[in-house]
């Protein structure tokens, strides 16, 4: 059942261009698509399929430019790690 779950959200996640990877039974780190002028909160439909009743945010990484730092496409690459409450 799990697995299935997991799947679920990896093929929802893909959907929105972020992608959701489990940490823990209660945690998940989302890696958002690039955006122009960066981004203050995680994409909210992605976090709010993994945490239905709502998440905090615990960290956020920031990568200007590009989402390994090695390539030249435009935008903010941002890593957002939450918790479900």
């Amino acid at each position: 059942m799990r697995v299935f779950a997991m799947i679920a959200l990896l093929a929802l996640a893909a959907c929105t261009e972020s992608t959701a990877s489990r940490i823990d039974n209660q945690t998940f780190r989302i890696e958002g698509p690039g955006v122009p002028g960066g981004s203050d909160a995680p994409n909210r439909r992605t976090a709010a399929r993994l945490c239905p009743n709502g998440y905090r945010v615990l960290d956020s990484i920031e990568r200007r430019n590009t989402p390994d730092g090695y390539r030249d496409e435009s935008g903010v690459f941002t890593n957002w790690t939450i918790r479900c409450v």
